[in-house]
């Protein structure tokens, strides 16, 4: 019980502690539930059903927008509260952790593509050019919104099973990745040995 309670709080913990951890681990089951019954509704309208986005954007604002006047009408005439709209306004603390968030990504692209480019970091180029041409292969089975949508599903059920299920999924893992780290290091040596500059390079930071 106690080990459980452990892997449930690391877990957790690695996901930021926040509301949104709290939807991800189904500690929040009806927000969860919430979630992955609207993703799979717009899937569906726009992936099977054909529904154009633009179309259910200005639909979903007209039927709001419909129902707050009414509301607003009918709540003048019987003396009823109106709407509970909050303060419709973006505050300049959220606009600065957005900009903030967004300078850091920036960032750590332009890190990465400088130390390719002028670092020469052969490994850091391997895995880049691996994750993108996974990322382009996937990509060619299934569009933006299928993926956004499988995306939303794995985040639904992975961290959860692997709260579960993390001892079993552990020991798996440390197998995969002593074998992928066998694999990568004799691409490594043969992509090195094809190229000559590359190999006197390594000798001589040795």
């Amino acid at each position: 019980m106690g080990d459980s309670h452990r892997h449930s709080s690391s877990v957790h913990q690695a996901l930021g502690c926040g509301s949104v951890a709290d939807v991800l681990m189904w500690r929040r089951w009806g927000t969860s539930v919430a979630v992955l019954v609207g993703s799979t509704t717009l899937w569906f309208l726009f992936e099977r059903a054909g529904y154009n986005l633009l179309t259910f954007i200005s639909n979903v604002i007209l039927l709001l927008v419909v129902i707050l006047f009414f509301w607003a009408k009918s709540a003048s005439l019987l003396n009823r509260p109106l709407p509970p709209l909050p303060d419709l306004v973006v505050s300049e603390e959220t606009v600065t952790k957005a900009a903030d968030v967004t300078r850091g990504w920036i960032n750590n692209v332009l890190l990465i593509a400088r130390d390719i480019a002028i670092g020469g970091n052969l490994k850091l180029f391997v895995q880049v050019a691996a994750g993108l041409w996974l990322v382009s292969y996937i990509g060619s089975f299934f569009n933006f919104l299928s993926l956004l949508y499988i995306g939303v599903l794995l985040s639904l059920s992975l961290p959860f099973l692997y709260d579960k299920y993390q001892d079993q999924i552990d020991t798996k893992l440390v197998v995969a990745y002593d074998s992928v780290q066998v694999q990568y290091r004799k691409l490594d040596h043969k992509l090195l040995r094809k190229i000559p500059g590359m190999l006197n390079k390594e000798k001589k930071t040795q």
